[in-house]
């Protein structure tokens, strides 16, 4: 007897039906043990931790459970967890994104009730001050102390650190890894190298090395070897932004030639505005490496305290929201490894591009919600290739209007660029436009390089 094909598909899809209606009705609810907190201990522990950058500890069932209704619009909505830069508009390592599914997941967990599962074979995340994102350091340095007074001010200081080591080393990274992260708003430092007549690194003996201490910024920049010539200079040699991952490129990238005695200098320590008293005792990791670095890196950065005008100079006045722009020609093929957009309060859009000779656009960065506390050193998975006769264009927006619920003050006063000493002031009042690219020349075939693999 025939079977009438209507009927059947009839059928079949009664089937799948009742196939879907069993697999959500017997499908177990998610817990937090086996599903949500391996999920929450990669994306959110690392900065919601005892004395981390975040508000609030989110490692135990207690805490976590307490904020799941939280959790779930952050998440859904994509505020949480941060990654402003935008993922369609260009690529980069380490990226701190959740997929739909776990997304979806988190979701479930609320909604079921926020079911704790087995807590007590669940392993607790490693959540001790001094944390490394790059691993076991072969060298640790201490800074001195700072005590920071409760007057809810910038403050900034200038801090020789000197070290001794038996002989000279490769240097693949350095990083730098605050004892108060959730105070600590930024590290610039660059490393001074000198030598005894014995060092086959040539180099002279730098006055009083061995002697740690707060410097002003005239003294940091003014720091000369004992024969009065100027000591080696690696700038940019360790940086720090809260929520930043440390840089390791793969070995012979990057990295420089550190001697047996010398100097860090962190010529910009940053504290935010606090209203307790505090002590940091931060520290710095070295990473060295048996491979001199075969392909060093450099530095250039646009706009503020950098080698491009911004246009229009960078003054906002209260009421408005301003557009600027920065633009610097590029001579030579270069290669792109990690770019670092920076701007304060008031900045809301950020956007970094190379025009080439053809009219052609390499995409780098687009931030299109700036946040100032979310400011990352974003490293490309392969460099990104430049080449001679591009323009190195950013554009970015301030709002500077009492719309903005990150504005400082309440009414909106002139805020803008301001010189302080000889360069732009850096108080988190104050505003800045910068756009800071690691790079190295050009060689055929770093498109293919992983960096990635370190």
């Amino acid at each position: 007897m025939p079977v009438n094909r209507r009927v059947l598909n009839i059928f079949l899809l009664m089937a799948g039906f009742c196939l879907f209606y069993w697999n959500c009705s017997f499908r177990p609810d998610p817990d937090f043990a086996k599903d949500v907190a391996p999920l929450i201990h990669k994306h959110c522990t690392p900065c919601h931790s005892p004395g981390g950058a975040a508000p609030f500890s989110l490692r135990t069932y207690a805490e976590v459970s307490a904020k799941a209704r939280m959790i779930a619009l952050v998440t859904r909505s994509g505020y949480m967890p941060p990654w402003p830069a935008d993922r369609h508009y260009s690529s980069f390592q380490n990226e701190k994104t959740l997929t739909e599914q776990e997304i979806e997941l988190l979701q479930l967990w609320y909604k079921a009730g926020s079911l704790p599962g087995d807590t007590a074979a669940l392993k607790m995340p490693d959540t001790n001050a001094f944390r490394s994102v790059l691993g076991t350091p072969d060298m640790v340095i201490d800074l001195q102390p700072v005590t920071v007074a409760p007057d809810k001010r910038d403050r900034f200081y200038v801090l020789k650190i000197p070290y001794s080591i038996p002989e000279p080393r490769f240097v693949r990274a350095v990083e730098f890894v605050p004892g108060r992260p959730a105070y600590t708003h930024h590290v610039n430092g660059h490393y001074l190298r000198f030598s005894d007549e014995t060092d086959p690194f040539a180099g002279s003996r730098l006055a009083d090395t061995e002697s740690p201490g707060f410097l002003t910024q005239f003294e940091a920049l003014s720091l000369k070897n004992r024969d009065g010539s100027t000591p080696e200079r690696v700038h940019s040699a360790v940086n720090y932004l809260p929520g930043a991952f440390g840089v390791r490129y793969p070995a012979g990238i990057g990295g420089f030639v550190m001697g047996r005695k010398g100097a860090f200098v962190a010529n910009d320590i940053h504290y935010g505005p606090s209203a307790i008293p505090f002590t940091d005792s931060s520290k710095l990791y070295i990473y060295f490496s048996k491979q001199a670095p075969e392909r060093p890196s450099y530095e250039l950065m646009m706009g503020t305290n950098g080698v491009s005008e911004i246009v229009p100079p960078l003054q906002v006045p209260p009421g408005t929201i301003s557009r600027h722009s920065s633009r610097l020609s590029i001579y030579n093929d270069i290669s792109i490894l990690t770019v670092n957009p920076h701007m304060h309060l008031i900045g809301t859009r950020f956007k970094a591009y190379a025009l080439k000779p053809n009219g052609d656009t390499v995409k780098l960065i687009h931030i299109p919600r700036w946040q100032f506390r979310w400011q990352y050193f974003y490293t490309y998975k392969n460099p990104v290739k430049v080449p001679k006769g591009s323009v190195l264009v950013v554009e970015a927006e301030f709002d500077n209007t009492a719309m903005n619920p990150f504005n400082p003050f309440d009414p909106p006063r002139h805020i803008g660029e301001r010189l302080d000493r000889g360069g732009a002031s850096m108080r988190t009042t104050d505003e800045m436009l910068q756009f800071i690219i690691t790079y190295m020349p050009y060689r055929k075939g770093d498109e293919t390089i992983d960096l990635t693999k370190p």
